[in-house]
């Protein structure tokens, strides 16, 4: 009872601070991410390698973190290379980004190929107390664009869960979310990409909010426990 007290504390200041990111004067515009993503895809230029898109908020971004190689996304593509894959790894990851956000954006990112496309939003949603029904539709809509713009390309869905503070049925309609979705679009599902990290104060930066290098290294083994079947 004392863990799942202090997971859902980590969770409800996690939120929270996803949104504080997102209004923080010195975070980046839509359209300066925009740019960023393109300028990754852009600058791939290898070829024969395949592109892996993670697609979130500021965990896929790294929020916080002194150096972007210590952000779970750089530490999977440091595993991929070691391993001799041809798979280049696209951070597109935003701050503060909430599913409708994403859903608004991803037509952009598309207009650039990916083999394997990552999915990390909603928790920002479940803090705004936004109606499940419209975080899922969201969600959906952002698979189904995916699948629609590149058929042949893995889709993957990463969990997220939410503090019991808009009352048990919301949280658990939330948490429904995810392992839903990825049953019915039949795609593999990361269940709770903070799983071993969430209320691990040596594991998080001082803001007892994100995960710090250590904890993006357990991130990363999450993630990757449901990647390397793909790969």
């Amino acid at each position: 009872m004392k863990n799942l007290k202090s997971l859902y504390l980590f969770l409800s200041i996690i939120i929270a601070s996803l949104i504080l990111a997102s209004c923080n004067p010195s975070a980046k515009t839509d359209e300066s991410e925009k740019h960023s993503d393109k300028e990754n895809l852009d600058t791939i230029g290898q070829k024969g390698k395949k592109i892996i898109v993670f697609f979130g908020n500021s965990l896929t971004a790294g929020y916080g973190l002194d150096d972007p190689s210590q952000a779970f996304t750089a530490l999977i593509q440091k595993r991929i290379d070691s391993l001799g894959l041809e798979y280049k790894v696209v951070n597109a990851g935003v701050s503060g980004e909430t599913t409708a956000g994403g859903k608004s954006r991803i037509d952009w990112l598309l207009k650039q190929p990916l083999d394997i496309f990552v999915l990390e939003l909603g928790g920002n949603d479940g803090l705004r107390g936004i109606p499940v029904s419209e975080t899922r539709r969201n969600l959906q809509a952002i698979l189904e664009k995916v699948h629609a713009k590149y058929p042949q390309a893995d889709r993957v869905l990463a969990g997220m869960q939410i503090p019991p503070n808009m009352g048990q049925d919301y949280t658990s309609e939330f948490k429904r979310i995810y392992p839903d979705l990825a049953t019915e679009n039949d795609i593999p599902l990361i269940p709770f990409l903070l799983e071993g990290v969430g209320g691990e104060a040596s594991l998080n930066l001082p803001d007892g909010i994100h995960p710090n290098a250590d904890g993006h290294r357990i991130v990363a083994e999450n993630v990757w426990k449901t990647l390397q079947p793909i790969l």
